[in-house]
């Protein structure tokens, strides 16, 4: 029998395997680099913020049937690979409207960041920034578009707008964003009526939150959050301030049900830069808009937020870029969790991906520092995707592909 020869201890080997670090003493901070998936910093999220903050986040309409069905849908998606390619560069970077971004990724308009974290938007936009990302402030935003802009003052910054009931309250948002140095204006269409989402009457969501018996029970498990609510400006939607009423009932009033294809015309008049489109969900659509000369449109169920067992946005991306991609940016969004999702939407024909539930479970996890973990891991998954699979651009990644299997 074969013994090992034993020799002294080497004290110097010993020492260099030794990788011992200071703790840290913030939790939230240990977490954030724990986390290894946005599954992760959801959980930790989960423990950060009120029940009712949480579900707004994660909820959907209704019996939230579409967002499970786009979850599905995304992981059937098949990635073809090419093998014997030197992959030991690769390049994640994509050009949109002439300007490079290091990753294929757009940040989603949200409203009511600042429920999800104290200082909301902002901190959103400036790891964006600081990841050459686009960030785009809703309509709905808690922030204006000049306090963006101030406060995050290098930003790429998109500007989402609601064609609202009475046109003057629409022009005026449009000039707040065109005068705060908006690069793009995303028409969301999907929104003529607001959607019913039962976990927000059941919680009886409101901006700003109302003190209820049930409040008091919600501040004693959830302190920090509602020290930081307490301690800093007054929360309420910078475009309608002073709206105290429920969310459904503020979305009845501002979104308008009459709005057409005519109206993109008028919002050409309005606005000089690049136009998109958000909430496509036909192949009809996508060529009447294409048309009419629009930059760019989102191929989007509104993460199944509005219209519940619509169209699962992923399942016509292909059909939609053969008939107007040579004409138009086509992005996609919903429920794209990881570097692995965006990596399927690119490698079906996608411009680049919306992401925003991702992103907000960072930003409730651990503010900024949780946004750049969301970026740190989606960029890690994709740029390990693309050596995977052989590719070194993402033109490359275009061209090898992926397969939408069907349901079995």
């Amino acid at each position: 029998m074969i013994k090992s020869k034993r020799n002294l201890p080497n004290l110097p080997y010993f020492y260099s395997l030794i990788d011992w670090k200071l703790p840290t003493l913030s939790r939230r901070k240990s977490a954030t680099m724990k986390a290894q998936t946005v599954e992760d910093l959801a959980r930790a999220a989960n423990k950060r913020v009120p029940k009712v903050v949480f579900d707004y986040v994660e909820g959907s309409a209704l019996d939230e049937i579409g967002y499970s069905r786009a979850q599905s849908a995304i992981r059937r998606v098949q990635f073809n690979a090419r093998i014997l390619r030197d992959v030991s560069e690769v390049d994640p970077s994509e050009v949109i409207f002439g300007k490079k971004v290091d990753l294929p990724i757009v940040f989603a308009p949200t409203g009511y960041t600042r429920l999800m974290h104290h200082v909301g938007e902002p901190a959103v936009a400036s790891a964006a920034t600081k990841n050459n990302l686009i960030y785009s402030l809703s309509t709905m935003g808690t922030v204006s578009p000049q306090e963006l802009a101030e406060a995050v003052p290098h930003s790429r910054r998109w500007f989402q707008l609601y064609v609202m009931k009475n046109r003057e309250d629409s022009v005026a948002i449009i000039k707040q964003a065109r005068d705060a140095g908006f690069e793009a204006l995303i028409l969301t269409v999907d929104t003529t009526v607001g959607g019913i989402r039962l976990r927000d009457l059941r919680n009886g969501l409101t901006i700003p939150p109302r003190i209820r018996i049930s409040t008091v029970f919600a501040i004693a498990r959830k302190p920090i959050w509602w020290l930081n609510l307490f301690t800093t400006k007054k929360l309420e939607f910078a475009a309608f301030r002073g709206w105290n009423k429920s969310l459904l009932e503020l979305s009845n009033t501002i979104y308008s049900p009459a709005i057409s294809f005519e109206d993109i015309q008028w919002l050409q008049s309005e606005w000089n830069g690049p136009i998109i489109v958000k909430g496509v969900q036909s192949v009809a659509d996508a060529k009447i808009l294409a048309d009419l000369g629009v930059q760019g449109i989102v191929l989007s169920c509104h993460g199944s937020r509005q219209l519940d067992r619509g169209l699962v946005p992923i399942e016509i991306l292909p059909d939609v870029v053969k008939e107007v991609g040579d004409k138009m940016d086509v992005f996609i969004d919903g429920s794209f969790m990881s570097g692995q999702d965006v990596y399927a939407a690119i490698a079906l024909g996608a411009k680049a991906v919306f992401v925003g539930r991702a992103y907000l479970y960072g930003v409730m996890a651990d503010g900024e520092r949780g946004v750049e973990k969301v970026i740190e891991l989606m960029r890690r998954d994709f740029v390990n995707t693309m050596g995977l699979t052989g590719n070194r651009n993402l033109a490359e990644v275009r061209q090898t592909g992926a397969v939408l299997r069907n349901e079995q």
